[in-house]
């Protein structure tokens, strides 16, 4: 199916002292301005930020999380770095649509980086994902070959070979997300507001158990350098209830794929899946710079 896509200039989140052009609003920070523009695809808008100079990046976002969550790490990597960074639908400013699917959410990073194109950027961005969104970049990659320079991929697209959602667990997901759901009042209205019901985030980890058993032959097609940042106990550190074995299956996983594709270089954190949250200065030090030879895991 054939969706059109178009940008729309709108005014930014803080007050321009700078030039505008033809890119949209300009905020400026010194030595560096702010972007901001919408997307319209697929029947959602979708609001897309672009700060700082140097090496474009671009910066997707996962499930449940916004580009404003997602804000320190951005900050950090403006310093040498062109970051761009935008919401996924029903996450942030976006809008929200008639449907939340994995497709749908690729789609919008295609958008987002079709835009990014039709704009001209200094050169191919890096592309760092981080939870969904590292699965939404391996998928975005192997369909485009050469649209991307490298690929950091944090706490996602792990090719596990168990799902972490069975029918023992499917209670306690359910209210685990409901309970989410209720709190996300709180942030309605606002750039961390959350507009998916409780079943459409369930549905989601569920298709998302199956994209992941089957990405392993994503990989396959993607012939640029690859990172990955993975939290120890992305489940937490309880020894108790199902912790254990979802950290089990997360480590498995990564196991899997780096032995299966050496090259790619693979560093561990000590924390949860938070981890792009609570080690942000320590992320984009990974970002910017080599872990050591491909294929090591570092902590």
């Amino acid at each position: 199916m054939t969706t059109k896509t178009g940008a729309t200039q709108v005014a930014g989140l803080r007050t321009s002292h700078g030039e505008h052009d033809d890119d949209g609003e300009r905020a400026e920070r010194g030595d560096r301005t702010t972007r901001h523009f919408m997307i319209h695809h697929d029947g959602v808008t979708i609001p897309v930020s672009r700060d700082g100079r140097g090496r474009p990046l671009v910066l997707c976002p996962g499930l449940n999380s916004t580009q404003a969550d997602l804000q320190e790490l951005a900050e950090l990597l403006r310093h040498d770095h062109e970051v761009v960074t935008f919401d996924l639908r029903g996450h942030g400013l976006a809008s929200a649509a008639g449907r939340y699917s994995f497709e749908a959410f690729l789609g919008d990073l295609a958008a987002v980086m079709a835009e990014l194109g039709n704009l001209g950027l200094s050169a191919a961005p890096v592309l760092v994902g981080y939870s969904l969104g590292a699965d939404l970049a391996v998928h975005y990659a192997s369909e485009h070959p050469g649209a991307v320079a490298e690929l950091v991929l944090i706490d996602g697209a792990n090719p596990v070979s168990e799902p972490f959602i069975t029918e023992s667990v499917l209670p306690e997901f359910r209210a685990m997300w409901e309970d989410q759901s209720a709190r996300q009042e709180a942030e309605r209205g606002t750039a961390r507001q959350v507009s998916l019901t409780a079943r459409e985030i369930l549905d989601l980890n569920l298709e998302i158990d199956v994209i992941r058993s089957e990405i392993l032959d994503r990989y396959e097609e993607i012939d640029r350098p690859i990172k990955m940042i993975m939290s120890t106990s992305m489940a937490g550190e309880s020894g108790e209830g199902h912790a254990p074995r979802f950290n089990r299956i997360w480590r498995a996983g990564v196991e899997r794929l780096v032995h299966e594709h050496p090259h790619i270089t693979t560093t561990w954190l000590d924390a949860d899946h938070r981890l792009v949250f609570t080690h942000a200065p320590r992320i984009a030090q990974i970002i910017r710079g080599a872990e050591g030879p491909p294929g090591q895991a570092t902590s």
